[in-house]
């Protein structure tokens, strides 16, 4: 497993460099809120060889506007770039995937599309990741990632299990994708995430030291890569 962490300035941008993927997002515009290209181009600056994520929103069905989002996140030097999907019809997010891989793939095939679902989805009346990830599959995507969307302190342990977790995992990697796992994860989970084994988790509260609008500490980052890599 890779691990992905989210600061939230380009001081702890800094502080993160340990991590295997540092993520770009702004919490205020929500759980996946888009950053400004400026912080992402800075953020790459200093990550230097280290990958990138950037978030480009937890998005109603407008494909458009997805897609330029997304082409921007690209140019400003994500080298992850991560949707959300804030609804439930499945048509919709056939278009709004397409419309991503469509803006990213040709002009940066090098680049990694990120769609996620919620693992909250049934009290946001958003689409199931099961569903999400049969339709990312099928459109071209890299990996197939779960969240929680409304950030409130519960975990995505505590709306999918870790059978879900697991069967979640092992049908992405029939589909060819990479599997991503966030939503408030914190040490203790570690070791059911070992069982499930996805590629990627994503953290913040945790390295935080448990609450995530605390400043992240890079010695929780280091512990948190030796309990995964032992």
């Amino acid at each position: 497993m890779e691990l992905l962490v989210s600061p939230s300035s380009l001081e702890e941008a800094r502080l993160s460099l340990s991590a295997d993927i540092i993520d770009v997002k702004r919490p205020a515009e929500g759980s996946l809120g888009a950053n400004f290209p400026w912080v992402i181009r800075s953020i790459k600056e200093i990550a230097g060889e280290k990958p990138i994520s950037a978030a480009i929103g937890d998005f109603a069905p407008k494909p458009g506007t997805a897609a330029l989002a997304a082409y921007g996140a690209a140019c400003a030097g994500a080298d992850y770039v991560k949707i959300g999907l804030m609804f439930s019809d499945h048509d919709d997010a056939r278009q709004v995937i397409q419309a991503v891989v469509q803006a990213v793939k040709p002009v940066f095939p090098e680049k990694t599309v990120v769609i996620a679902a919620y693992s909250d989805y049934e009290r946001l009346s958003t689409i199931s990741p099961f569903d999400m990830a049969a339709i990312a599959g099928e459109e071209g995507a890299d990996v197939s990632m779960i969240d929680t969307g409304l950030k409130d302190g519960k975990s995505t342990f505590a709306f999918m299990d870790e059978a879900d977790l697991t069967s979640f995992t092992r049908e992405n990697r029939q589909l060819g994708l990479k599997t991503a796992l966030a939503g408030s994860i914190a040490f203790e989970d570690l070791s059911p995430l070992k069982r499930i084994d996805p590629d990627i988790i994503g953290v913040r509260g945790m390295v935080c030291g448990g609450d995530r609008s605390n400043t992240i500490r890079p010695e929780l980052i280091e512990k948190a890569l030796a309990m995964i890599r032992s």
